[in-house]
């Protein structure tokens, strides 16, 4: 069985979006945050590593971009050999 990390993804951000919504509801009908901090708290640790991988594709993405511009600046610079014979 192959782990599916967008499946993990999904899951994480619909736990995270419900406990959010239940959280609101309840902390409104009751009127006590503190009673339902913990549901909170749910949310927030659903969306945590979906906030921390998001931040290191866009690091990977910065990283191969700049890559791929030093490497395209190498390839420029390299001079083209010229069939004529060098005295």
């Amino acid at each position: 069985m192959i782990f599916d990390k967008a499946l993990l993804r999904t899951v994480l951000l619909s736990v995270g979006v419900v406990a959010m919504v239940i959280g609101i509801y309840q902390t409104l009908f009751f009127n006590d945050l503190a009673a339902n901090y913990w549901i909170f708290m749910i949310a927030m640790f659903c969306w945590m590593p979906l906030l921390y991988w998001r931040q290191q594709e866009r690091l990977a993405a910065k990283v191969a971009e700049e890559e791929a511009r030093l490497a395209k600046q190498n390839r420029a610079k390299t001079p083209a050999k010229s069939n004529r014979k060098r005295r």
